[in-house]
């Protein structure tokens, strides 16, 4: 699952973190789950986690064991709503053809 479309519009790394968070959304994740769902090294995450934070698209929770970080419900899309995707160059060039 992707975040909504609107907040898509970030660097790339804060996108991945975004990502990765909305897929375990009601779980949460750590860091370091976070480092095996994500293509990025600690550095980045930190950096992405720090905007992310700031702008006030996650939350974190350490009243348990463990840190715990879950995307804001806002970035979660709904259950029914259809992820964007692109078309692909097929469905392009259909679209072109007069049928």
């Amino acid at each position: 699952m992707q975040a909504k479309p609107e907040y898509r519009d970030r660097d790339e790394a804060e996108v991945g973190v975004l990502d990765a968070l909305v897929d375990r959304h009601e779980e949460g994740m750590t860091v370091f789950e976070l480092r095996s769902g994500t293509d990025l090294d600690i550095d980045a995450i930190e950096t992405a986690l720090g905007a992310l934070k700031e702008a006030g698209l996650i939350r974190v929770d350490d009243s348990g064991s463990r840190t715990l970080i879950f995307p804001d419900e806002r970035v979660v899309p709904d259950p029914g709503e259809a992820e964007e995707t692109e078309p692909s160059f097929v469905d392009r060039v259909l679209e072109r053809l007069p049928l």
